[in-house]
């Protein structure tokens, strides 16, 4: 065998490895991929940064060329990165969305408020897990907070408790510095009505919301608790909960599948849409 045979089988070899059969578990590039991809949604690597090198994910994480060039070509396909001569891969930078306001309510029964009247019916299919860790890069602008800086996480799993089937995942984000104020918004069980019933009650009321609905792909372990079929995205609502001061209070992420769900809205005529006589 020639030199440039044995380069191309050892080619071969290497890519074969990094590919494991379909059962079998992810495979290496996708583990590579959902890596970058996490670290990005941490704000690790901002917009307009460069993620590292080539040669420093091989090295990082024991893989081919080849594998780590696929795991950056599903992220180029995802709209997350994108190739700058000179520069390297780097994070793509979002333009600003322009925000397209349509009426919803905020509903409430006997457990406390909720947003979606499909929704009235769904429980945490488990027990919430409540923990400290950083604020998603995304979402920290809103929160007031820096990237990263520590916050309260709340994430549940809601679908329908006679199915036990998962609807959506929601996780909560509350700044540190409220909690150490208001230390229940850190307990597992924060009592009837949740944690917007314990802020008002402290006098941080009447909380109003606003939300934004976006879109974006699963991580895997998103993609597994809910189900999701290969290439379905998630459909994505960021609800933003502040004091009538404007103090923002919370964030709650609440991530559904693409192809399950759509956000319907009531459409009413503003005074200069009413029918002419």
């Amino acid at each position: 065998m020639n030199v440039r045979a044995a380069s191309t089988a050892r080619q071969y070899i290497r890519m074969y490895k990094s590919q494991w059969a379909e059962g079998a578990g992810m495979a290496m590039w996708q583990e590579i991929a959902s890596a970058l991809r996490e670290a990005i949604a941490r704000g690790d690597y901002p917009p307009g940064t460069t993620i590292p090198k080539e040669t420093e994910l091989m090295a990082a994480h024991g893989a081919g060329r080849e594998t780590v060039r696929r795991a950056v070509i599903q992220l180029t396909a995802e709209g997350l990165v994108e190739p700058v001569r000179r520069r390297g891969t780097v994070v793509r930078v979002r333009p600003a969305r322009v925000p397209v306001t349509r009426s919803r309510l905020v509903y409430r029964d006997e457990l406390g408020y909720y947003f979606d009247q499909a929704a009235q019916g769904w429980r945490a299919l488990q027990p919430p897990t409540v923990s400290r860790g950083p604020v998603p890069f995304d979402v920290a602008a809103q929160l007031g907070v820096t990237p990263g800086e520590e916050a309260i996480i709340r994430d549940r799993i809601m679908g329908d408790p006679q199915t036990g089937q998962p609807a959506q995942l929601a996780t909560s984000y509350i700044p540190a510095g409220l909690a150490r104020e208001l230390p229940v918004l850190a307990a597992r069980d924060t009592g009837p009505g949740g944690i917007y019933d314990r802020m008002e009650e402290a006098g941080l009321g009447p909380i109003e919301w606003t939300e934004a609905i976006t879109t974006r792909p699963p991580s895997a372990a998103e993609a597994g608790r809910l189900g999701l079929a290969p290439g379905v995205a998630l459909l994505r609502i960021v609800r933003l909960a502040s004091g009538p001061a404007g103090r923002p209070l919370e964030i709650n992420d609440t991530r559904m599948s693409g192809d399950e769900f759509e956000i319907c809205y009531p459409l009413s005529r503003d005074a200069s849409a009413l029918r002419r006589t």
